[in-house]
């Protein structure tokens, strides 16, 4: 198997693992990795989840307990591209859960983890000059983003 050359790192209070088994239940294509523990004279008790490892799609990622020197914010977000209403209702529906619904399809989940749901779609009801405008003010005004509402923005341009 080919390692990923880049693997997103992140770094959770104490809340990894519970965050790994979280988001492998939302993605069907998932599964849980490799669990690892603080030994004793590291920075948290002796025991406690270092890190835990899991895929997303395919993706590996690799969370820490690193303590609360550190916390999430939007200037780092994962988007997932969704091909149906369903998928983004889905996929939504579940990591806003505990979260903070944003604006323009963005949710920030129960950890903190800031999260775009948007329609494959999207991209190309923005390429027109002509109705990206129209498109954009409907997003614009969306938390969830609605594909038949995108579609009947750029329709109506």
């Amino acid at each position: 198997m080919i390692q990923q050359k880049i693997t997103p790192f992140l770094w959770f209070d104490n809340q990894s693992e519970e965050a790994m088994k979280f988001y492998t239940s939302i993605f069907s294509n998932s599964k849980i990795g490799t669990v690892t523990y603080y030994a004793d004279g590291a920075p948290l008790p002796k025991g406690t989840v270092m890190t835990a490892s899991f895929q997303l799609e395919g993706q590996e990622f690799v969370a820490l307990n690193g303590g609360p020197v550190y916390t999430f914010t939007p200037a780092v977000s994962f988007v997932v591209t969704c091909q149906t209403q369903d998928e983004v209702d889905h996929y939504w529906d579940n990591l806003v859960e505990g979260g903070t619904a944003m604006q323009c399809g963005w949710l920030q989940d129960k950890f903190g983890v800031t999260w775009q749901i948007v329609p494959a779609q999207l991209p190309s009801l923005l390429r027109d000059k002509e109705k990206a405008g129209k498109v954009m003010q409907a997003f614009m005004k969306m938390k969830k983003l609605s594909i038949p509402d995108l579609v009947k923005a750029y329709e109506a341009a």
